[in-house]
C-alpha cells in the first residue's frame, strides 16, 4: 500500500491479536464501537464452528485516538483471545499429520518447526479478526466521503443466488436484506437452499466453499494508476483479496464472463448525459486501465472449502514416516457467510489507501477540502485543446 501500513500479530490460541494501522489522517471520528460492530459481524454466520461460541471479539484502542478522534499517529488495537485460557500452561499433544490444503506442511518445510502447530496457529483465519479491525477504521474514513461498501454471498457450493448489479437506488435495501440473512444472501429462497446444503455437508463430515461479491459505490474517477503494474488498483485489490485465507480466485466486474465474449461485447459504451460522461453498463466493474472510472466497483472472490474436515483425508505422519489419515480439529463447516466482512475490510483498506494517495493531506479536514475538486467524469473536468501535438520532437 502507498499511504497506509498495516501490521497484524498474534496466534490463533495466543493471548491476543495486535494491529497497528499507520497513515490515517488526524480528525477522523473513531470509537471502539465503530470497530466492534464489524468484529461482531465477522462472528455471525450459518455454518460457523465451535470457536465462535467461545470468542466475543472486542477491540481495545490503545494509541492513535484521543477524545474520539484520530490524531495522525499509528493506531494500535488489541483483540483478546478468550480461548487462550484453555491452552495456557498445558502440554499439547504433538501435531505430526499435516492437513491437505493447509499451511501445516509448507510451514514446517519453510521454517523448520519441531511441531506443525506453529504454522497452523499463525496461518489460521483467526488472524482475520485483526484485518477486520483495521478495515473498520478504513470503512469509517470512506463513509466521510459518502462511499458505500458492502458484500454478500452469491453462491455456496452449487447453490447460486440471482445476479445483482449494484446501483445507488437499490444498494441500501440490498444490504439490509443481506444482513437479515444468516448466510448473508439477500434472496430468501436461495438463503434457505444454502442453509440446507450446509446442514447436509455437516452431516456428511464435509466443508463447503462459495463465492462472495463486494461492491463500492460513490468512488470518484481517478483512484489507482496505470503507470506501473503494481499501482493498478485491480492489482492491489487482487493482492488484498487473495491474501484472505481459503480465497483462490478473484474477479473484477465480469472478468471471466468477458473472456468468452467478442471484443465489442465485453466493453462498456461511453455515452453522454447532460455534461456527464456515463456508462450504461458496468462489465469492467468500475475499473479501466487500473483506474476507477466512476461506476460502482465490483469484486468477486472464490473461496474454497476449508481444509479441516470431519471426514479424514489421506496424509502422512511425518514422525512415523507412513501414510495415515488426518485427525479432526474444531473448525467451521462453511466459513463463507463469515468471510463477507473480511472481504469488505481488505477492500476498504485498499480503497482508503488509494483515496489518501489521491487527496494527500495529514488531516481529514484537508482531505475534505480537496475532495470536491476531484474530477467527476464531466466534460468540464477535461482539458483537451483539439490541437496537433508533436510528442517526440526531433
Amino acid at each position: 500500500m502507498r499511504r497506509l501500513r498495516v501490521l497484524t500479530a498474534g496466534e490463533s490460541h495466543g493471548p491476543e491479536l495486535v494491529v497497528i494501522l499507520e497513515g490515517m489522517p488526524a480528525g477522523l471520528p473513531l470509537s471502539e464501537e465503530n470497530i466492534n460492530q464489524q468484529l461482531i459481524r465477522r462472528q455471525r454466520g450459518f455454518g460457523s464452528g465451535g470457536r465462535m461460541s467461545i470468542e466475543e471479539d472486542h477491540v481495545s484502542l490503545v494509541s492513535g485516538v484521543l477524545e474520539g478522534k484520530t490524531i495522525g499517529s499509528p493506531i494500535g488495537m488489541r483483540i483478546p483471545n478468550r480461548d487462550h485460557r484453555q491452552w495456557r500452561g498445558k502440554a499439547i499433544p504433538p501435531f505430526t499429520r499435516p492437513r491437505p490444503g493447509h499451511a501445516d506442511l509448507t510451514g514446517a518445510l519453510k521454517y523448520g518447526y519441531a511441531d506443525l502447530r506453529p504454522a497452523s496457529e499463525r496461518a489460521s483465519a483467526r488472524e482475520t479478526a485483526a484485518r477486520v479491525a483495521a478495515g473498520a477504521v478504513c470503512i469509517q474514513l470512506l463513509r466521510q466521503f459518502d462511499i458505500q461498501l458492502g458484500g454478500w454471498v452469491a453462491a455456496i457450493g452449487s447453490v447460486q443466488a440471482p445476479q445483482y448489479h449494484p446501483s445507488p437506488d437499490t444498494f441500501v435495501e440490498h444490504m439490509d436484506r443481506t444482513e437479515g440473512s444468516d448466510v448473508r444472501c439477500p434472496d430468501p429462497e436461495t438463503s434457505q437452499a444454502m442453509k440446507n446444503m450446509i446442514r447436509q455437508a455437516k452431516a456428511d463430515g464435509q466443508t463447503l466453499g462459495g463465492i462472495i461479491e463486494v461492491a463500492a459505490l460513490g468512488l470518484p474517477p481517478g483512484l489507482g494508476s496505470y503507470v506501473q503494474w503494481d499501482r493498478r488498483l485491480d492489482a492491489r485489490l487482487g493482492s488484498a483479496v487473495l491474501g484472505v485465507q481459503a480465497v483462490k480466485g478473484v474477479e473484477i466486474g465480469d472478468g471471466f464472463e468477458n473472456a468468452a465474449k467478442m471484443g465489442t461485447e465485453a466493453q462498456d459504451p461511453i455515452r453522454i448525459e447532460g455534461d456527464c460522461i456515463i456508462r450504461p453498463t458496468n462489465r469492467s466493474g468500475g475499473l479501466e486501465g487500473g483506474v476507477t472510472n466512476g461506476s460502482p466497483l465490483f469484486v468477486r472472490a472464490a473461496m474454497k472449502p476449508i481444509a479441516t474436515t470431519l471426514t479424514p483425508q489421506p496424509t502422512v505422519d511425518l514422525v512415523e514416516k507412513r501414510e495415515r489419515e488426518t485427525e479432526y480439529e474444531r473448525s467451521d463447516f462453511c466459513p463463507v457467510p463469515r468471510a463477507v466482512p473480511i472481504l469488505e475490510a481488505v477492500i476498504a483498506l485498499v480503497l482508503a489507501d488509494a483515496l489518501l494517495e489521491k487527496l494527500g493531506g495529514d488531516s481529514l479536514s484537508e482531505m475534505m477540502r480537496r475532495y470536491p475538486d476531484l474530477p467527476q467524469a464531466k466534460f468540464s473536468d477535461l482539458s483537451l485543446d483539439n490541437q496537433d501535438h508533436t510528442w517526440w520532437p526531433t
